[in-house]
């Protein structure tokens, strides 16, 4: 094989620098996913002049322009052809000499201008092996133009990489395309090797970008499959989890057969519609019994490679935000932004846990809980604090006894299920009911919910009013709660008025009451007293002149604690999503002990946010060790230094501690 080797034509520039400006973000950080950390530090750059910088060609021998830092324009798609050469050489084994770069391709009796990327050639060095078509990272997939690539050349197989992800196709001609490959042959290997290969659960790839998979799913399939996407996602995200759980639980090679190479007459629908099955059996509450896969067999061969590789359970929690953001472009358009519901940002969830303190043995709930962010980060902070040293049995007794969430809207409650599967609770007490009704808590539709929540529930003295509870389940015994209401919207169902104290004015019912209000009222009916409360709403609610009645009723209900000013880019998400500027803040209290008279003075944390983390278009604003910006795309990236959100709210959320200690409040005096 030839020796590789690399001779500078001008002043070397360290790797991270140039894919800095090539990029507008450096490489490691930007995703380039596809190549190791030692293949980005082989990519060689150059200076020439004073602006102008190059990279040495591995085939070419000369050195090509890749960027101008006073014009600011580049080719960032060659710096991907360069990782690839040095892939295919240094890790596939690939000699240089069958390899040849920008070959025109001919179609029928022309030559077009267009040119394949990479052309690697079989041992004959003439007949196309492999053509790879590559662009820059944020470049979508042309799967089309692939094709018109192998027809032309007569090539068994391609490769489209923007150096994130990649998609593989391969032609056993004369049969029809198979696109579920993950990776190319070796130099040693044949295509026929690959669908000899088994996959075990240690194998699979913890880090990932759901955010990338989903809108490619999107791109190439579902969106011209006429199903529901979000539907189709969660049952291949499902049938993946249940795989996941048997090759992890129960099989002794810990083999996962989210695809079946060794079983052709086996179609990827059967493959796929019994694991899905399995998931039905397993977490019973997710789906219909009689739900199935509607994707045919031809669109689950695109689907599954870009799940088949990645590994859901065990995903360390920076990857599980990045699942939970991929959730939340995915619902995007489903159920938010028509019902007032968003996703509250991870760094304002961490501050309100972190001020609030939960212990072990505390009932912790969110009676809006969307997508569950405020139970899983409460899960993971007494795993940190009074489960350190615990096992991974005890962690999740833990979650599965003392976390409680509840949403009405059911892709919602699906999606915090999940992300709470994923983390490693195994079980959950997440429950689609209306939170605000307690009619909705009547029957035997509501039995599963009601059973888990029985030993919380309040007891009166009252016959009649103890009765009434034990119906609705009104009044609870949380020891905290954290919640972000949905603001959206006006209640005027009278029947639901008339539960709250709210819903009346001078003994009469009122016409309408706004949601988020009804929800403060409900909130500290969950309470136990002396519990404590973080709960998200609009800024009206502290300085609107008709809001002071409101002011004077929690002051008799609850110690303030604290409140927290979010910045206005806080609930802001990027296009397509539609976010919400609306002014908020967060409203910490502290529920009265029973025949415990209200204070008249005592002190409140006030602080106003001004770094929400986020830029004024929604996207989240991550910084380097250096300060610099880092653009995201939604993916997982490795970086020397650390990363960090460009926002304060942890700062805040210190500075409470310290207030709490000096107030004494009895769960940071310790």
């Amino acid at each position: 094989m030839n020796k590789i080797s690399y001779k500078p034509l001008g002043e070397k520039v360290e790797t991270d620098k140039i894919l800095d400006m090539v990029f507008k973000d450096s490489s490691v950080k930007h995703g380039l996913q596809e190549f190791s950390k030692g293949i980005l530090k082989r990519a060689s750059a150059f200076q020439k002049e004073d602006s102008k910088f190059y990279v040495r060609c591995l085939k070419r021998g000369k050195d090509i322009f890749i960027y101008d830092k006073n014009k600011k324009t580049g080719k960032p798609e060659e710096i991907i052809r360069q990782l690839w050469l040095i892939k295919l050489t240094e890790e596939y084994k690939y000699p240089i000499d069958r390899i040849e770069v920008e070959k025109s391709v001919q179609f029928g009796v022309e030559v077009r201008e267009k040119s394949a990327d990479i052309v690697l050639y079989k041992e004959d060095k003439i007949t196309p092996y492999i053509i790879f078509e590559l662009k820059q990272p944020n470049a979508k997939k042309a799967e089309e133009q692939l094709k018109s690539y192998l027809s032309a050349e007569g090539a068994e197989g391609g490769v489209w990489s923007n150096g994130v992800q990649k998609f593989i196709l391969y032609r056993p001609y004369p049969k029809e395309y198979i696109t579920t490959l993950s990776d190319i042959p070796n130099v040693n290997q044949t295509w026929d090797d690959l669908f000899e290969e088994k996959r075990s659960y240690d194998e699979l790839q913890e880090k990932f970008d759901l955010s990338f998979i989903i809108s490619r799913l999107e791109e190439m399939v579902l969106a011209q499959a006429g199903v529901n996407v979000f539907e189709e996602v969660f049952k291949l995200i499902y049938a993946k989890l249940y795989d996941e759980d048997q090759a992890k639980n129960i099989r002794t090679e810990k083999e996962v057969h989210f695809r079946q190479y060794k079983e052709p007459k086996r179609t990827y629908a059967v493959v796929n519609d019994e694991l899905f099955k399995g998931a039905i059996k397993e977490w019973e509450d997710i789906f219909n019994p009689l739900s199935k896969i509607d994707l045919t067999p031809e669109q689950l061969q695109i689907c599954i490679p870009f799940l088949e590789q990645v590994k859901f359970f065990g995903s360390g929690r920076e990857e599980l935000e990045i699942v939970d953001r991929a959730f939340e472009h995915l619902i995007a358009e489903v159920s938010k932004g028509q019902k007032g519901q968003y996703f509250t940002p991870r760094n304002v969830i961490k501050m309100c846990v972190k001020m609030l303190n939960p212990q072990k043995d505390e009932y912790v709930i969110d009676p809006a809980c969307g997508s569950g962010g405020f139970l899983l980060h409460t899960m993971y902070w007494v795993w940190d604090t009074d489960l350190k040293s615990a096992s991974q049995a005890a962690k999740q007794k833990y979650a599965n006894r003392y976390l409680y969430g509840i949403d009405f809207d059911d892709n919602m409650r699906r999606i915090s299920q999940a992300l709470m599967l994923i983390a490693g609770d195994g079980r959950h007490n997440i429950f689609k009911r209306n939170s605000l009704d307690g009619r909705d808590w009547i029957g035997e539709h509501a039995e599963e919910a009601r059973s888990r929540l029985k030993s919380l529930l309040r007891l009166f003295d009252n016959p009649k009013q103890d009765e009434e509870n034990r119906k609705t389940y009104r009044h609870l015994k949380f020891d905290i709660l954290m919640t972000n209401p949905p603001f959206a919207g006006e209640i005027t169902d009278s029947g639901l008025l008339r539960q709250y104290e709210f819903g009346k004015k001078n003994g009469k019912l009122k016409q309408k009451v706004e949601r988020h209000l009804l929800f403060i009222e409900r909130s500290l009916d969950t309470l136990r007293p002396d519990g404590k409360m973080a709960i998200v709403l609009p800024q009206g609610v502290y300085n609107n002149t008709n809001m002071e009645w409101l002011r004077e009723w929690l002051f008799e209900k609850a110690r303030i604690l604290a409140v927290v000013g979010l910045e206005g880019n806080t609930f802001k998400l990027p296009a397509p999503a539609k976010g919400t500027g609306t002014k908020t803040s967060v409203l910490f209290l502290q529920k009265w002990k029973k025949n415990e008279e209200p204070l008249e003075d005592y002190p409140i944390f006030m602080a106003v946010s001004k770094k929400s983390g986020k830029d004024t278009s929604g996207e989240y604003i991550f910084l380097d060790e250096k300060g610099r910006r880092i653009k995201s795309e939604g993916g997982i990236f490795e970086t020397e230094g650390k990363l960090m959100l460009d926002d304060d709210l942890d700062e805040i959320a210190e500075a409470f501690v310290k207030f709490a200690k000096k107030e004494k409040f009895g769960w940071w005096s310790k």
